[in-house]
């Protein structure tokens, strides 16, 4: 049985008059990957990179394996333009250490936000990604763009309305 270009088997089977029920398990070959298209325009940062994360790791979709990269591909326009709330813009810190003792370095999240909006965006959602190799794959398919220019208008992305 194909579904929507997806390999499928029947859910359940009957075995001596009981219902024998059986949980897929997807590979990466079993589905096709798109491309997802998000405006970050007057979004909430955290509210926001949770929707990323779920779309990149697949929990959107019927098919999520936790062990599977089976997400989508998310291009995200408009960084610059997102919100927080609070008084995170000057209370919230990102800090870098460069190996050195006393190397520490911390930048106000008003700070990231002025230089490169596109990093408090790619911050947040790698944070909410599992961290190993499955997660750094996940990761690679985040593309983030200040405004609302991308280049990869070749691959047809699907805007998602939330």
């Amino acid at each position: 049985m194909k579904f929507l270009g997806i390999k499928m088997r029947p859910p359940a089977y009957l075995v001596n008059n009981n219902i024998l029920m059986r949980t897929e398990s997807y590979k990466r070959t079993d589905i096709q990957e798109s491309w997802v298209l998000l405006d970050a325009r007057g979004k909430t940062l955290g509210r926001f990179a949770t929707e990323v994360a779920n779309i990149l790791s697949g929990k959107n979709k019927p098919e999520y394996t936790p062990n599977a990269d089976l997400g989508d591909y998310v291009i995200v326009v408009n960084a610059n333009e997102i919100n927080v709330t609070g008084k995170k813009l000057d209370q919230k810190m990102y800090y870098r250490h460069s190996g050195y003792p006393g190397g520490i370095k911390s930048k106000p999240l008003r700070d990231v936000m002025e230089n490169t909006a596109s990093e408090a965006i790619k911050s947040a959602v790698k944070g909410m990604l599992p961290k190993n190799k499955l997660g750094r794959k996940m990761f690679s398919k985040l593309k983030v763009y200040d405004d609302d220019q991308h280049p990869h208008a070749a691959q047809k992305p699907v805007t998602l309305e939330k």
